[in-house]
């Protein structure tokens, strides 16, 4: 049988996934980078006017955000990965269901988070978590004030996903640049004028993450949003399914929180209290280029399930290529320069180089920057096992990840090692975590890995094979009736009839010379218009894939002018021979789909 495949289309896919991927990296790193910046700006407040106990507080509060923020990813994830399938599957109305109980879910995990900490505050039931006296009291006022700021924290995170799934890249970078500078501002009023100390620092960020989870609702009690909260339409049979596949990847962060409450108990018996300030310093501000990865893997993320979804192996595979060759090399760049600038961010929260807190701070910049590479490769087979169901692969990693490495590495050298045994159990845990995934690989195929498909061990099953799937790129109108003639070959090759393989030919032939004559000549950019022609159950389906403006062809059809009868009438004539018809904008893409 003859292979009908357009080479250049990998090409094509690929750069269109690249150019996706870097567009929606910034403001995903940026919404990453939230609590980050938070937690900067808490710890050069906290260091510089409260003083060595309050950075005991916020180094003491880390693992119970860590848990907080597990709960909130395990929804946001879930819900994530379930409406891109759900979206590749073209089953819209599913996703707003999953929208509505989503939220619906995070206001209650919100209210119970709120009591639970001003209940620790107030009654003083904070012994479980430190002994000492003098950082207790000033642990139980920065708890009361960050509990204030959990349901927008929450809520926020919940929107920030439904936000990039539309594309609205302004709303949220306006968002987070609101964040950061009134949490600045509202740090200088109540710690260095009203000198409110710890509880100070803690209300400024909570009070922060108002105004930050105000500027993204706005938009969706706007009306212009496409997804709306509806209590009648708060799906509750997929909170099951949602929880279910958000669990595997947010069982990571959970086991994190255990991990910091092991390693914040091994901190304080071997190293002290002091070893407790150096660590939450240098991890204050490298959480700020965590976020990195972070953004990286939340983009990865919404492609990966919408792959999945469409059952489409090239874009799949397209993003962990991106992951490899794009981002892990400047993850490396920015580690080296991490290390590079140690002794200078150092000193942004200590300044005598005599002091044992000094030392430690530097070797923690110059040490846990060598593990992010490691964690991009982690987190991308995490969300890919997520969305493929490997969970056996999904919980492995999570649990060695999460706790059990840098725990395990961290109890075994902090005898004779001090302070940099917690700083090199990070990069230990990379480099097992890498092993675990070649491993598992090795194991499923019985061999090492050749390629990217049996490193991610795809399954043979999923999509279509090649021979019936044709994948071709447009570039200008004069390839258009070329490639339709290839979509009218195609399908007679499959034994289609001649009927349907003219329309399947006429249906490409008219939306692909629509995109390329409306959408290539809105703007100065290159662009091109990807198309898969899948043969499946004597079906035909057609998808058109571009990243030109916003473009829904079921709004032109019904357009008619009585000058003009003729305007239009490609389309709906289209509109009427075809069986079904979808267009949603994904990310950014126009994405049609026709069934014939």
């Amino acid at each position: 049988m003859k292979l009908h495949h357009d080479t250049d289309s990998k090409a094509s896919n690929g750069r269109m996934v690249t150019k996706l991927l870097f567009r929606l990296l910034p403001v995903q790193i940026l919404l990453a980078a939230i609590s980050a910046v938070n937690g900067v700006v808490s710890g050069l407040f906290a260091s510089n006017f409260v003083g060595e106990t309050a950075m005991s507080a916020v180094a003491l509060f880390g693992p119970i955000n860590m848990l907080i923020y597990s709960i909130s990813f395990m929804l946001f994830s879930g819900a994530t990965i379930l409406c891109g399938t759900y979206m590749g599957r073209n089953q819209f109305d599913k996703v707003q269901g999953l929208f509505s109980v989503d939220l619906a879910l995070a206001l209650i995990v919100s209210v119970v988070s709120v009591l639970g900490m001003a209940m620790i505050a107030v009654f003083d039931w904070s012994g479980f978590l430190t002994r000492d006296e003098a950082v207790r009291p000033v642990f139980n006022a920065y708890l009361l004030g960050q509990a204030i700021g959990e349901l927008p924290y929450i809520l926020g995170n919940q929107l920030s996903a439904f936000l990039s799934m539309e594309n609205k890249i302004r709303r949220t970078t306006t968002a987070g640049l609101a964040l950061i500078v009134v949490n600045l501002l509202l740090n200088v009023l109540f710690v260095t004028l009203f000198r409110w100390g710890a509880f100070g620092l803690a209300l400024a960020s909570s009070l922060a993450l108002w105004v930050f989870f105000a500027v993204e609702a706005e938009y969706f009690l706007s009306g212009k949003s496409q997804l709306r909260f509806d209590l009648k339409q708060i799906a509750w049979r997929e909170s099951g399914a949602l929880i279910r596949i958000g669990i595997p990847g947010a069982a990571s962060n959970g086991y994190q929180t255990l991990r910091g409450l092991i390693v914040n108990a091994l901190i304080t018996a071997y190293v002290g209290s002091v070893g407790l300030s150096a660590y939450a310093a240098s991890d204050s501000i490298l959480r700020f280029f965590w976020a990195i990865p972070g953004g990286m893997l939340a983009v990865s993320r919404m492609i990966i399930s919408i792959s999945v979804g469409e059952e489409d192996r090239q874009t799949l595979t397209d993003v962990m290529r991106n992951m490899f060759f794009r981002f892990i090399p400047l993850m490396c760049v920015i580690s080296a320069l991490l290390i590079l600038f140690a002794v200078p961010m150092t000193r942004f929260f200590y300044r005598d180089p005599s002091a044992p807190v000094y030392m430690m701070t530097v070797w923690g910049f110059r040490i846990l920057p060598l593990s992010m590479p490691f964690s991009i490769m982690c987190m991308h087979f995490v969300c890919y096992g997520q969305a493929s169901n490997k969970q056996a692969l999904v919980h492995i990693l999570s649990i060695l990840d999460g706790v059990v490495c840098v725990a395990g590495f961290t109890a075994l050298l902090i005898s004779r090692l001090g302070m940099n045994s917690v700083y090199i159990a990070n990069v230990l845990n990379g480099v097992v975590t890498t092993v675990v995934i070649v491993l598992y690989a090795y194991l499923k195929n019985r061999r090492f890995p050749k390629n990217m498909e049996e490193l991610m061990v795809i399954p043979k099953e999923f999509g279509v094979p090649e021979t019936d799937r044709l994948d071709l790129t447009v570039k200008s109108m004069d390839e258009v009736v070329t490639i339709a003639h290839k979509v009218q070959d195609f399908c007679q090759d499959k034994g289609i009839d001649q009927r349907r393989s003219g329309l399947a030919g006429l249906a490409l032939e008219e939306m692909a010379g629509n995109v390329v004559d409306h959408g290539f000549r809105k703007d100065k950019k290159k662009h091109t218009v990807d198309i898969r022609v899948v043969y499946k159950d004597d079906s035909v389906l057609l998808r058109i894939k571009d990243d030109c403006i916003p473009f829904d062809p079921a709004e032109r059809q019904k357009i008619t002018d009585p000058d003009d009868p003729a305007k239009n009438i490609g389309i709906r004539m289209v509109y009427r021979m075809a069986d079904d018809i979808q267009y949603q904008n994904l990310l950014g893409l126009n994405v049609l789909t026709i069934k014939i």
